[in-house]
């Protein structure tokens, strides 16, 4: 498996030129890095006017590794190949190495970059990412990867302290600057010639080795700054740092115009133990979850009903020692099974995904205000009058959805949670609830009985006093009700609620569906005025699909279902309509009007169509299919049985289609190209034909 590593940009606050001398003091040798055992100049070569300069050395390192494994692999040191690409007039330095010893065995290159703060021309920046793949090391694989990411992740911890030790030594040898190069007054016609015997090496050139082009740094746009980093996000090893970034730029990538703030990308990086991989699927599921349901839209849309604000029995009040903020929750006070029969089981989940969205918003307020990063936030949880009225069973499902829901969308966002005067019928409610709560939270909550709370490790080691509601002994006035039961004469039937919560969690412009092997999803649009606009925004949940888009002058009728459909075997749920009937000929009853788009798992496309022909036009998203297995026209013994195992084959989109007057296409307010609209960047990612005259914005 290939490693790979990305840094966040860190800020020297020096001049290029001076931060370049104090690079230039590692050499040959640096004592302040033991495994470094020394360098030896074994090309160099420099540009007339003397503003390019590349060096390339051969570098020793003696790896901390077991006495055994060197004596297996047979070396006492490893030597790696380091190019440096020095451009004074640029004020850049390229920095270029992969490793010489075991080439064929193992794959290391390093990348790094010495530039100009964009911001401050006196300041300089530096970034470097790595990759390293070891595909056979005399069956010591694991133990190599291990050691070497460890040594790795000390000597970048290093590298900044190294550069800041020479830069003191440069001042106190009284050097505190050093000129900018200036083209020479009189350039003479000489030619350059490299220092050493062995060939130059053109300063353009680019010496090309496996996983070069993986681990280049990418724009100088939108990078984190490590200095960013520590301020809000919290300090991180280089390995989380790489992590974050690593996600953040596959989330620009696939995700334009709808990423998650750094501080909330984080949560599910830890969450998940700093996995890339859960991480990503978990925050494309949840990205997916927010856009169907406009959650980033829920504080400006939701208003609390009247009854809610007067039963529930919980608020937002200061903050902890940690600066973090502190929600209260009576929930012994609280009558839930009155609250779900009067207002039902959505109600209170939007009530509590508000609550949520809050807490994120505390959080960022906090990390300015205390001037340090805070990312969760305190729960208190009274249960004074907790009873088996709390246990009733419609209650509890509402709440097992609340902390499945949360969590899957909100991870690491409870800091903490205190329990308080926990009565003999928490064990019961605790024994219901706990299997569903993940380890790592469960060791966050802290449950003290009767007045224990009051007592030395009770409140006041993790609330001021000040803070401490008045209504467990404190001195701080508290805003949150104790409120009481719902009256019945409130009640609704059970039918009145399933249909309030099915309007509740039906508002959403975008629908789902599914795509089998052979049963693509097919959207019918009627087009009656040349010139409309078709506009489209799909997420693909699940799989791989291919994206068309056909127009035919007839209207298409849904295709039946045939026997196999019956008995569920060849055809999807019924979130799939086909309407493209197979005796139909492309060309003849119908013709392709844009280039076939792939779209991988993940990605979020949105684009639009300006027709040129009335009539309907089909939106068509059918499975992907890589080329090896349509390139040849008999089916292969795997693709029957395939056929057979369309479960295996399914995958999900979310998408959001709508027709737009051309006059009204770039002011309404739901268009692609409006100013207001969450999709206003497009691009010319995919192909424009002159007919069709489309333009699209594909997220990669």
């Amino acid at each position: 498996m290939v490693q790979k590593y990305q840094s966040p940009v860190r800020v020297y606050k020096y001049p290029f030129e001076l931060v370049m001398a104090a690079y230039e003091k590692r050499f040959p040798n640096c004592p302040l890095i033991p495994m470094f055992v020394n360098s030896v100049i074994i090309n160099e070569c420099h540009s007339e006017d003397g503003a390019s300069q590349v060096t390339e050395r051969r570098c020793t390192v003696d790896v901390e590794a077991p006495r055994l494994l060197k004596r297996i692999a047979g070396v006492e040191y490893i030597y790696f190949i380091q190019k440096n690409s020095l451009n004074r007039r640029e004020r850049t330095l390229q920095i270029e190495a992969y490793n010489e010893s075991f080439s064929s065995r193992v794959n290391v290159y390093e990348h790094c970059v010495y530039t100009v703060h964009p911001e401050n021309e006196d300041w300089t920046c530096f970034e470097q990412s790595a990759s390293m793949d070891i595909k056979s090391f005399f069956g010591f694989e694991s133990t190599a990867e291990k050691i070497a990411m460890k040594q790795y992740a000390t000597s970048i911890k290093k590298g900044k302290e190294i550069i800041e030790f020479h830069l003191k030594q440069l001042e106190e040898e009284g050097i505190t600057h050093m000129p900018r190069w200036a083209p020479p007054p009189a350039p003479t016609p000489s030619h350059a010639l490299p220092v050493s015997s062995a060939r130059a090496i053109p300063a353009c050139s680019s010496r090309a080795h496996p996983g070069s082009t993986d681990v280049l740094p990418g724009s100088p746009d939108d990078k984190l700054d490590a200095d960013y980093i520590s301020r809000y996000l919290g300090k991180l090893t280089p390995f989380q740092e790489s992590c974050l970034i690593r996600l953040r730029q596959w989330l620009q990538e696939t995700h334009k115009g709808k990423i998650p703030k750094d501080q909330h990308v984080l949560r599910f990086l830890r969450s998940r133990d700093f996995n890339l991989e859960k991480a990503k699927e978990a925050l494309c599921q949840t990205l997916t979850w927010r856009k169907q349901h406009q959650i980033d839209f829920l504080l400006d849309t939701w208003q609390c009903p009247q009854l809610l604000q007067d039963y529930y029995t919980g608020g937002w009040h200061h903050h902890d020692k940690d600066g973090r903020p502190l929600y209260i929750l009576r929930l012994g006070q609280m009558d839930t099974k009155g609250l779900v029969r009067v207002l039902g089981e959505e109600t209170l989940l939007r009530h509590v995904l508000s609550i949520n969205e809050e807490g994120l918003r505390h959080c960022e307020e906090n990390t300015k205000i205390f001037g340090k990063p805070i990312s969760c936030w305190t729960c208190l949880v009274d249960l004074e009058g907790l009873n088996m009225r709390h246990l009733w069973r419609p209650g509890i499902k509402a709440l097992l959805r609340m902390i499945e829901l949360v969590g899957a969308n909100y991870p690491e966002t409870l800091g903490r949670l205190l329990i308080l005067r926990a009565p003999r019928v928490f064990p019961v409610l605790w024994t219901l609830v706990s299997p569903f709560i993940d380890e790592n939270t469960r060791k966050k909550f802290l449950i003290y009985a009767g007045n224990d709370y009051q007592g030395p490790g009770g409140l006041v080691d993790y609330i001021n006093r000040d803070f401490i509601p008045d209504f467990l002994g404190g001195d701080a006035l508290c805003d949150v009700p104790e409120a009481g039961l719902v009256p019945k004469s409130l009640y609704r039937t059970t039918e009145e609620q399933e249909n309030e919560d099915l309007k509740l969690w039906s508002e959403t412009i975008y629908k789902s569906a599914s795509v089998l092997k052979g049963a693509p999803h097919e959207v019918l649009i009627e087009i009656t005025e040349v010139s409309s606009v078709i506009t489209w925004d799909f997420d693909v949940c699940k799989g791989d699909v291919i994206f068309n888009i056909y127009h035919s002058r007839r209207a298409p009728q849904p295709v039946k279902r045939d026997g196999l459909s019956a008995h569920n075997l060849a055809c999807p749920a019924g979130n799939n309509v086909q309407l493209i009937d197979r005796s139909w000929m492309l060309g003849q009853d119908y013709s392709m009007v844009e280039t076939a788009l792939s779209c991988r798992e993940g990605e979020s496309v949105q684009g639009s169509h300006v027709t040129r022909w009335p009539g309907f036009y089909i939106l068509q998203w059918r499975l992907y299919s890589s080329p090896s297995c349509t390139s040849s026209s008999r089916p292969r013994v795997d693709d029957v049985l395939a056929s057979l195992q369309v479960s295996s084959h399914k995958c999900r989109v979310m998408y959001f289609t709508e027709v737009l007057l051309s006059t009204d296409f770039r002011g309404s307010m739901s268009s692609l190209e409006s100013s207001h609209s969450a999709f206003s960047l497009l691009s010319a990612a995919t192909s424009s034909s002159n007919q069709s005259q489309t333009e699209s914005s594909v997220s990669r």
